[in-house]
């Protein structure tokens, strides 16, 4: 079996073949990490039949741990994009926040909205209510336009059940609800950083809003709208039940004041994330203006497909990373990076330029967690809280930077009426501002717990 530097240079052919072949050969990422997977194996000397084995169990492995999860998180995601909740929640967070601080309630509103429903389809739906917004401030819609991105893109990339980090979490052994509830502590000041760079920077590019529609022309599209309560519910239930888990989970050794017995262990089946959304898919039909399971049975399918594509390229990124860990690389990056303590910016600097190569933030995630799963030792970052931080480190990383080869690129500039050349200044030099404030403060919250724990 290859080892050393000749093992190292099969790693970088393999990432250069999943680069060429997703971005330059247009094949899914599905069968570019799925051929990278076995031609790793099978080159680095491994046996054909557990180099077959291998790829199997890598990817019903991640799959079985967090396959539910996706799949619930994807249901809230088109209930609250169907029913018009999404709406609901930035008229909500508006009303609180107030109109003066339209730039911060967009990218508020995107941050809660991107926790269930992927960053591009949240920019297309709230795109309307973006223009209404922009004109009754009086804002360019470049402004309004960076912020929503910027507050979709940040949660889109930390926070669970959307599909990168709950994919890194399942690679790298990280626990989700850990994941779920530090992503929410980073996330939180880095929106306000989003939106800091949109009022700065974005407005220096005048863009008429044109709105074609009104706020009453929005809501009357959508007929009957939720309530508030009923809005936020699908969301805020499953993030409390996780939390209450992961509290109840805790080493009793170091906090013996916390439950224990029968409560402790309802506790820990409700807060399992799998569970914990499991309930919030059926909390979001409340959201249905006329519960009919005709509306419900469609709603449910539409998530079940929109999964399916997201659901097959992590299970490819598990079994990828089932390879790289029965190869021995972990030697190699001992002596050459160990003791160095640079685990995190490791992970950071992968993701980013896995970001900057492909496009899509969810396989740069996807690539590099399977990448370091078996180094997480030699990177220092084998404990449960490093799992942790590694998985904020890789995402972070999958936000910068955002530029032609990106999809969501492209919809920021559609649905904002902005030139490519304005993109780049705008939104572009915006992600590579809004990654390394990331880390930093991932760097901060990670001395931060290990003095508290």
């Amino acid at each position: 079996m290859l080892s050393g530097i000749p093992l190292v240079l099969l790693l970088l052919a393999a990432v250069a073949f999943i680069i060429v072949a997703t971005a330059k050969l247009n094949l899914h990422a599905f069968l570019a990490l799925l051929i990278a997977a076995y031609g790793t194996a099978l080159v680095a000397g491994v046996d054909p039949a557990e180099a077959a084995s291998l790829v199997t169990d890598g990817f019903g492995g991640v799959l079985g741990y967090i396959g539910i999860v996706i799949l619930a998180g994807t249901i809230i995601g088109t209930a609250l994009e169907r029913s018009g909740a999404a709406i609901v929640i930035a008229e909500s967070i508006l009303g609180v926040v107030g109109e003066e601080y339209t730039t911060e309630v967009m990218a508020i509103t995107g941050s809660i909205v991107s926790i269930p429903v992927f960053c591009d389809s949240g920019f297309v739906i709230l795109s309307g209510l973006n223009r209404s917004l922009a004109e009754r401030s009086s804002l360019s819609l470049s402004t309004l336009g960076v912020a929503l991105a910027g507050g979709l893109y940040v949660t889109h990339v930390f926070v669970p059940p959307t599909p990168g980090p709950i994919a890194a979490a399942g690679i790298l052994g990280a626990d989700i609800g850990l994941v779920m509830l530090a992503g929410l502590v980073v996330s939180a000041p880095i929106v306000f950083v989003a939106s800091a760079w949109a009022n700065r920077v974005a407005s220096r590019f005048h863009i008429d809003p044109a709105p074609e529609m009104t706020m009453e022309d929005i809501k009357a599209e959508y007929g009957s709208l939720p309530s508030p309560a009923a809005s936020f519910a699908p969301l805020v239930v499953p993030i409390a039940l996780i939390a209450l888990g992961s509290i109840a989970a805790y080493p009793e050794a170091e906090n013996p004041e916390l439950v224990t017995g029968a409560l402790q262990r309802w506790l820990l089946f409700i807060g399992d994330p799998a569970v914990a959304l499991l309930i919030g898919v059926f909390i979001s039909f409340v959201v249905v203006p006329e519960f009919t399971t005709d509306i419900t049975d469609e709603w449910v399918s539409e998530g079940i497909k929109k999964a399916a594509v997201i659901l097959a390229v992590t299970g490819a990124g598990g079994a990828f990373g089932e390879v790289l860990g029965a190869l021995p690389l972990e030697q190699f990056v001992t002596d050459t990076f160990g003791g160095l303590g640079i685990g995190l910016l490791a992970a950071f600097v992968v993701a980013a330029a896995m970001k900057t190569a492909l496009g899509s933030s969810t396989v740069a995630i996807l690539t590099t967690a399977s990448l370091i799963a078996s180094l997480l030792d030699p990177l220092g970052l084998a404990t449960q809280w490093g799992r942790v931080f590694a998985v904020l480190a890789i995402g972070a990383g999958s936000m910068t930077v955002s530029h032609a080869n990106d999809s969501y690129f492209w919809i920021i500039t559609e649905f904002t009426d902005m030139e490519a050349a304005t993109a780049y200044q705008a939104w572009t030099l915006g992600t590579l501002v809004l990654g390394v404030a990331s880390i930093i403060w991932i760097l901060v919250v990670q001395n931060i717990v290990g003095l508290v724990l």
